[in-house]
C-alpha cells in the first residue's frame, strides 16, 4: 500500500475485514494480516466496519493519500487529442529542483592527495614568495579536508578542500573528485565548482549513469583546448539544437584572470536549456516536449555520479616555476548541483 511519508499507520485482521488507521481515522482495506506503525505514534484501536462504510473509507483513503503525494510534486501537463478535440491533461510530475549539495558522498583520490599530513606549507600565485600560510590536517583551523567542499558558509571564513603542492613536478599533479548521490538525478540549472587560488588549467568534467561503473565526458576544459586534448575550443553559444548533446571543450574557464576575479567552474545548463526554450526560458513547453520527443536528450541532463578530474593547477598565466613549487595545488570551497 501507498502511503505519504510521516503518515501513521496501524493495520489490524478481525473476522477478515482488514482495517486501517491514518493519522488517527479508520478505514478498511481487504488483504492479508500485517501491523506495522513506521510513525512509532500510537493509533486509535480498532472496530470492524460495514461493506457500505468500507468502500467509503477505502476512497477516502486513497484521495486522501494522493493529495499527500500530489503536495510534494508539481502540476504537470500534456496536450492529448481526444475524439472532441485536444484537451489538457493534468498530473503529478518530479519533485522541485533543489541543490544537491548536503546530500552528495565525496571521495577523493589518490587518498593521500589532501594537503595537511604531514603538515605542509604554502603560498599563493598572489604572493608567490609569502609562503606563510600553512595546512596541518590535526589542527581544525588549519585542516582543508573534502567535506569543506559541501559546507555551508553563510558567515564566517571561507573554508575549502585543499590539495598538496606540486613538490613532485614535473610528475602531474592528478586529484579526481567522485560525488555520488545513490540515485538517478536530473539537472535543472548549471553546476558550479568554485575554486579559492585560481582555477585549473586543464579539467574534466565527467558523468555516470549506473553508479560509477562506468563514466563518460560531460566536459573538457583547458587554457589551450588543442593541445590538451586535441579538441577546438567551443563555448555552449556554438551549439544548436541538432548538436545540443556534443560533448566540447571550452576555454572559457581556464584561461589566468586572477584567482580573486572569478573562481568558478561550470557546466552550463541553462544555456543548454535556452537553445529550446528560448532567452529567460519563456518556451518552456518546447523544451520539456524536446525532452521527450529527442532521442539522447534526457539522459544527457541525467546521471548518479560525477567527476572532477584535475590534470593541471592555476600557473598564474605563465609556465611553471620550478624554484617555488608551493604556489601550485588546487583548492575547492564550493561545489553546487543543482538537480531533482
Amino acid at each position: 500500500m501507498f502511503l505519504a511519508k510521516g503518515v501513521c499507520v496501524e493495520e489490524r485482521q478481525r473476522e477478515g475485514i482488514r482495517t486501517v488507521s491514518l493519522s488517527g481515522r479508520t478505514v478498511l482495506l481487504l488483504g492479508r494480516f500485517r501491523s506495522s506503525s513506521p510513525c512509532g505514534a500510537p493509533c486509535l484501536s480498532l472496530m470492524p466496519m460495514d461493506p457500505s462504510s468500507a468502500m467509503l473509507s477505502q476512497a477516502l483513503l486513497l484521495l486522501q493519500c494522493f493529495i499527500l503525494t500530489l503536495g510534494q510534486y508539481d502540476n504537470c501537463k500534456s496536450l492529448v487529442s481526444t475524439d472532441d478535440g485536444p484537451i489538457w491533461e493534468y498530473y503529478a510530475c518530479q519533485p522541485r529542483p533543489m541543490s544537491m549539495k548536503e546530500y552528495m558522498q565525496i571521495r577523493v583520490e589518490p587518498p593521500d592527495i589532501t594537503c595537511g599530513n604531514p603538515p605542509e606549507r604554502f603560498c599563493t600565485l598572489e604572493n608567490p614568495y609569502l609562503c606563510s600560510d600553512e595546512c596541518d590536517a590535526s589542527t581544525k583551523e588549519l585542516a582543508h579536508p573534502p567535506e569543506l567542499m559541501q559546507d555551508r558558509e553563510r558567515t564566517g571564513p571561507i573554508t575549502y578542500w585543499q590539495t598538496v603542492t606540486w613538490s613532485r613536478f614535473p610528475e602531474p599533479l592528478l586529484a579526481n573528485i567522485s560525488l555520488s548521490w545513490n540515485k538517478t538525478l536530473e539537472l535543472t540549472d548549471d553546476i558550479q565548482i568554485t575554486f579559492q587560488y585560481g582555477r585549473p588549467t586543464i579539467m574534466v568534467l565527467d558523468k555516470s549513469l549506473n553508479y560509477g561503473r562506468n563514466w563518460q565526458p560531460y566536459q573538457y576544459y583547458a587554457d589551450d583546448c588543442m593541445e590538451a586534448f586535441g579538441m577546438y575550443s567551443k563555448r555552449v553559444q556554438d551549439l544548436s539544437a541538432t548538436n545540443v548533446t556534443r560533448v566540447i571543450c571550452t576555454d572559457q574557464y581556464s584561461k589566468w584572470v586572477g584567482s580573486k576575479n572569478d573562481k568558478t567552474v561550470r557546466f552550463e545548463v541553462k544555456e543548454r536549456f535556452s537553445i529550446f526554450a528560448g532567452t529567460k526560458s519563456k518556451n518552456m513547453y518546447n523544451l520539456y516536449t524536446r525532452m521527450e520527443s529527442m532521442k539522447g536528450l534526457r539522459d544527457f541532463f541525467s546521471f548518479t555520479n560525477l567527476r572532477l578530474r584535475l590534470l593541471r593547477p592555476a600557473l598564474g598565466g605563465t609556465y611553471v616555476q620550478r624554484d617555488n613549487l608551493l604556489k601550485y595545488f588546487y583548492a575547492i570551497s564550493d561545489i553546487d548541483v543543482q538537480a531533482r
